[in-house]
């Protein structure tokens, strides 16, 4: 495996009878008609990841919603694949899994690094993100905050929301948090990631992935400076650095 294909999480599926309309999700109120555009995130990381046979399929997203009990965003989306038969690439359905800590999107991407490092051994050689289209610059700033190399990282943008120009200003404002603070240490993202994790749960990161130890433990606002296994593993980045 060399291939990260990571779906980050919006909702949780209530009805997969219905996840073409909002009532087949749990959603918050300001998400309102976007329920069946998640059902496209998810068909679009199976088509990326039956493209590459090298690749694993990650749908991120914690447990963040307590109406839906126990099943997480990333759970949710990989039964929502499995209800609509993959979207006839059944043979991704070995090449898929779970991430279930994330909180927002940058545990999502961090997260399913460390995920894709439990599931194979390694750690992914390229990344490729899939989601909302107006969240492309959010996720190359966390790309940058985890020093991916740009080179081995593609966003891909699927759609975006009937509200788009209601949720830019929120979005700038999130850009402009992660600008200052790159790992969401401060207090504001840090009592939102507590209030998303309804059930209180803990990942085990730091013993699955130990080289990147030092990054989880990270509570700074400046960007971190360890050393980071894909930034040694590539003689091509060598070259190219």
């Amino acid at each position: 495996m060399r291939t990260l294909v990571l779906v980050a999480g919006h909702a949780i599926p209530h009805r997969f009878d219905r996840l073409d309309r909002d009532d087949g999700w749990y959603l918050k109120p300001f998400q309102s008609g976007e329920g069946p555009l998640y059902l496209d995130h998810v068909e679009r990381g199976v088509a990326i990841a039956a493209q590459r046979t090298e690749a694993l399929l990650v749908f991120a997203g914690g447990q963040t919603d307590s109406a839906a009990g126990p099943r997480s965003e990333g759970q949710g989306y990989w039964l929502a694949a499995e209800h609509h038969a993959w979207f006839g690439h059944p043979e991704v359905r070995e090449r898929a899994t779970t991430e279930e800590f994330s909180l927002d999107s940058f545990q999502n991407l961090l997260y399913g690094i460390c995920r894709f490092r439990e599931a194979t051994g390694v750690y992914p050689h390229d990344m490729i993100a899939v989601g909302w289209k107006f969240k492309a610059a959010r996720f190359d700033l966390h790309r940058r905050a985890l020093r991916f190399p740009e080179a081995r990282f593609r966003y891909e943008g699927v759609n975006d929301p009937a509200t788009l120009e209601a949720n830019l200003p929120f979005e700038n404002a999130r850009i402009a948090l992660f600008e200052r603070d790159p790992y969401g240490v401060t207090q504001e993202p840090a009592q939102k990631r507590e209030a998303r994790n309804a059930f209180r749960r803990q990942h085990g990161y730091r013993e699955s992935c130990p080289e990147l130890g030092a990054l989880l433990a990270h509570r700074s606002t400046e960007l971190f400076s360890g050393p980071l296994p894909w930034r040694q593993d590539s003689p091509s980045l060598r070259e190219r650095e």
